[in-house]
């Protein structure tokens, strides 16, 4: 599975190369011959697309290296260090675009813009168009982050060829310049570009919240094992695309022994890894009152006090210890609280003063994940 996700994302990116260099040596061409800054400017564009597209390939082959003692779990971020540089070089490329587009502005010259000029262009659209298709879908298959970007990169670059399609047409009609304007407005695109990859390689860098929709899968699918009550808890650590190692907490019955626990935690890590790629290495386990009927009653007051609280999301892992005299929970604070330590000693106190004959032990939990 690793080698086929890696043979598609050099493959792919191979094309995409080949694609933008030939693309890149035409427009520089006729860029030339029509001293037109924009061509030369979308000229630059495809070759960052090209640079970015080998880096690509760089950092995927670097990626897929076996883990080893000193990092033994993998090197799957690199593509995260190898996206971040080719996000610096689109952000250059766009900043070089500016500079010469201003100065084309400020300084105008006279440009040349003929049939031969359109068709290269208009061909040029048409391929890019093609090729955003193509690396999308491939990106999407193999769950390439790095892809699917190239993908969208490229039908922006369709659209951006257009507007230097549109001010050739302008010009050879109407005899009014606009193309260094319009190497403006295409330099800023690339910039904006160039910001939007950075702030995602940074925020895959330094740690992203899992998405929604997986991290709700995979709790409702561990609830569905036999005598799981909830999971809660869920977090995962991204080593790299499709590599998740983590933990998850799940209530189970008081009644049930350490040995069928195991068995219960077992099958989760199995029937987890097998659907979606991630081992969970850690399973917590809260126990769930199961021999006192009255217990739901205190559970809902506790339940009520807790939640009158503003910015409360969640309480789970409620248990009370008749032995110990203890009642311990977890909750969940949102972010936007700013004094959570306040709100939290806020809530015990109260707890404390409804049942002073109790303990009352509250853990704070961060809002990890959905």
């Amino acid at each position: 599975m690793k080698n086929n996700r890696e043979k598609t994302v050099i493959k792919t990116s191979i094309i995409s190369i080949v694609s933008n260099i030939v693309l890149a040596g035409f427009k520089v061409f006729i860029g030339l011959l029509a001293n037109s800054i924009a061509i030369i400017s979308d000229a630059i564009n495809n070759l960052s697309d090209a640079l970015s597209s080998i880096i690509t390939i760089v950092g995927t082959k670097l990626a897929g290296k076996a883990p080893d003692k000193k990092h033994p779990y993998g090197y799957g971020r690199i593509e995260y260090m190898t996206s971040l540089i080719v996000s610096t070089i689109v952000l250059y490329a766009g900043i070089t675009a500016m500079i010469e587009s201003i100065k084309k502005v400020i300084h105008p010259e006279k440009v040349d813009f003929n049939t031969i000029t359109l068709v290269i262009l208009s061909a040029g659209i048409i391929v890019k168009f093609l090729l955003g298709i193509y690396v999308k879908k491939k990106g999407k298959e193999v769950n390439s982050d790095s892809l699917v970007a190239s993908g969208s990169d490229a039908f922006n670059d369709a659209i951006l060829s257009i507007s230097v399609l549109l001010s050739a047409i302008i010009y050879m009609i109407f005899n009014i310049s606009i193309e260094s304007y319009v190497g403006v407005l295409l330099s800023i695109f690339i910039i904006k570009a160039g910001l939007e990859l950075i702030k995602e390689s940074v925020d895959n860098m330094l740690g992203s919240r899992i998405e929604t929709s997986l991290a709700r899968s995979i709790k409702k699918d561990i609830a569905k094992e036999k005598d799981v009550r909830g999971a809660f808890d869920l977090i995962l650590n991204d080593y790299g695309p499709d590599k998740y190692l983590g933990s998850v907490h799940i209530e189970v019955p008081d009644t049930l022994t350490v040995a069928d626990i195991d068995k219960i935690s077992r099958r989760i890590t199995k029937n987890i890894s097998e659907k979606y790629g991630v081992i969970l290495h850690t399973i917590g386990v809260y126990s769930v009152n199961t021999k006192d009927k009255n217990i739901m009653s205190v559970q809902k007051e506790i339940h009520d006090i807790v939640f009158s609280h503003k910015g409360i999301l969640q309480m789970h892992g409620f248990y009370i210890d008749y032995v110990d005299k203890t009642i311990s929970f977890d909750i969940i604070i949102d972010f936007k609280i700013k004094n959570k330590e306040s709100l939290y000693k806020e809530i015990i106190n109260e707890i404390q003063e409804k049942y002073q004959d109790y303990n009352i032990s509250i853990t704070l939990d961060i809002d990890i994940s959905d």
